[in-house]
């Protein structure tokens, strides 16, 4: 009799304990239903040029260049992925900014780094007379090219397969690797030439343009 009272408050203990466990699953299952908002997807909805709507809870293939629209589960618009006309349109505003931006530091650039068109055209001409000397000597590095390759040109003549005498001489891989080289170095020199002519006609209108926009600056004509 005693040993069944000791017993029986853990008894009642057990058993509501294992009404606890049973009850939490229902509990959490009906706070889920009513709580769409965590069980909800977000649904994805754009209009084509047509006026036509396309909604799905993927973004619709038609969707896919056009700003799309983000709903909840309340059909509440919360964002907007911007299409491919909105991102262009948007990155042509940030790169009108950045060209005034690049605009106004060039110009602060120009007023802090010359006293007057003198200085500009005295820099103007102390690079352009660094690039000619480069080209002079440029050409004379083709001149000579130019004249090794037509005496080696004249030399191969004595050899097969330029000479029509039955016994010449096959050509020298010497004189045939000369000749390689020789050519080689005229491509070389000649694109380094037209480069610097390139430079020389970028400088001149850049200088040009700096000589004009810190006349326009500082007033004057």
């Amino acid at each position: 009799m005693g040993t069944t009272s000791r017993f029986r408050p853990l008894s009642v203990v057990a058993a509501a304990l294992l009404c606890l466990a049973v009850a939490l699953p229902a509990d959490a299952a009906t706070k889920r239903r009513s709580d769409p908002k965590k069980t909800s997807k977000e649904v994805y909805r754009c209009r084509d040029a047509s006026g036509q709507s396309h909604i799905g809870q993927n973004i619709p293939p038609p969707c896919m260049e056009l700003d799309v629209e983000v709903l909840d589960h309340t059909g509440r618009v919360v964002r907007v992925i911007p299409g491919r006309e909105a991102m262009e349109q948007t990155a042509a505003q940030q790169s009108a900014v950045q060209a005034v931006k690049n605009s106004e530091q060039r110009d602060h650039t120009l007023l802090a780094t010359y006293l007057s068109v003198a200085d500009i055209e005295r820099l103007r001409d102390q690079r352009l007379d660094l690039l000619d000397q480069q080209s002079h000597v440029t050409k004379q590095y083709i001149d000579n090219l130019r004249e090794r390759e037509a005496r080696l040109m004249t030399d191969v003549q004595r050899f097969r397969p330029y000479s029509d005498k039955p016994k010449a001489p096959p050509l020298p891989d010497h004189v045939a690797e000369e000749i390689v080289n020789t050519v080689n170095g005229l491509q070389v020199y000649e694109q380094e030439l037209a480069k610097n002519t390139v430079e020389q006609d970028r400088l001149r209108t850049e200088f040009d343009a700096d000589i004009a926009r810190f006349k326009e600056l500082k007033g004057l004509k």
